[in-house]
């Protein structure tokens, strides 16, 4: 039953009936309000109160959706929407899409039924895929009165906030010829996903700059994660490319996959190769040798992912981070 079966029932207006069983500042004489409530009761008509606090903006909880929260990424970018949460008295709700697609557009729609007031989508966008069943059903959210905030590419017609990524590896890249590095490799991630393809791009765009070249059979395709890592610097050692002195894994995770695999191939990071990562989880300086880096601020994006959730409904807005560059023991500076 639906609240216009209600006011037809009851012979009022929808707006009537809203205003009954909505409790509504607008008085309703007492003969209408009975005619509503016995109307209800007949029916068995109960109010959505979820849906309700969404559009009164007095739900008090975030719907937060995130690729993997074991990737420290992740879990860096969930501690600061939840530490931002906090502090604006709201609650946090997680779930993890294992970086599939459709559990994604399944787990949206899920959380668009449990009258969230803001959804925030965490995770790069494909490349190629056609989302248009994702946009249809985030827009659905927004049409229900809650507000939606990517972290992600800016590609989606949401408010998104953005990562650096492609200038970010291209400013590894100038760093790295700067200490000494001429001949590179690259363990990259699962390259359906934007991210990848825009480390991978900027990193080819800052070693062109100084007259470096990167041929496509020094890239090693896998998975986004620590096993991606060692399986990909596995097939980097089997190719037998020992004149690259720098090898730059696309995420800080699979770099320690890749020192791993190294190391049991008797292979010295810092000094028979040189290793780069991206992210700088805290594990990145941690590890012997610490590790170079891109360092993405990704507990200032999850802060900012919720004040943008928060603000009023408005026009598609855009915040872009900056990153910085940290070197460290794993690719000292060498002689030229």
């Amino acid at each position: 039953m639906t609240l216009h079966d209600v006011a037809r029932e009851a012979g009022v207006s929808v707006a009537t009936a809203s205003r009954v069983l909505g409790g509504g500042d607008r008085k309703v004489s007492d003969e209408l309000s009975a005619r509503v409530q016995r109307a209800a009761a007949r029916l068995r008509y109960a109010p959505d109160l979820s849906a309700r606090a969404v559009r009164r903006g007095t739900s008090s909880t975030i719907a937060l959706i995130v690729s993997d929260i074991s990737d420290p990424y992740f879990s860096a970018v969930a501690s600061g929407v939840i530490a931002a949460a906090r502090r604006a008295r709201m609650t946090v709700t997680i779930a993890a899409t294992e970086r599939s697609t459709l559990l994604e557009l399944e787990t949206v729609r899920a959380m668009r039924a449990q009258g969230h007031r803001a959804l925030i989508v965490v995770g790069s966008r494909p490349v190629r895929q056609s989302e248009d069943d994702l946009v249809a059903e985030i827009a659905r959210f927004e049409q229900a009165g809650g507000t939606v905030v990517l972290v992600s590419q800016p590609v989606l017609p949401f408010s998104t906030v953005s990562l650096d990524n492609a200038g970010g590896a291209r400013s590894l890249a100038l760093k790295l010829v700067g200490h000494g590095y001429r001949s590179f490799a690259v363990l990259a991630g699962d390259r359906r996903f934007a991210t990848v393809e825009d480390r991978i791009s900027g990193f080819v765009k800052g070693l062109g700059q100084v007259g470096v070249e990167l041929d496509d059979d020094r890239i090693f395709a896998g998975s986004f994660s620590r096993d991606g890592g060692f399986e990909t610097a596995q097939a980097f050692i089997e190719s037998g490319l020992q004149s690259v002195d720098l090898v730059f894994a696309t995420s800080d995770v699979m770099a320690v996959g890749a020192m791993a695999a190294f190391r049991d191939h008797g292979i010295r990071v810092g000094s028979d190769v040189g290793l780069a990562g991206f992210d700088d989880i805290r594990v990145a300086s941690l590890v012997t040798p610490r590790l170079t880096t891109v360092a993405a601020p990704m507990a200032e994006m999850g802060a900012a992912a919720v004040e943008l959730a928060l603000s009023e409904p408005g026009e598609r807005m855009i915040r872009e981070f900056s990153t910085t560059i940290a070197l460290r023991e794993s690719s000292p500076r060498r002689a030229r």
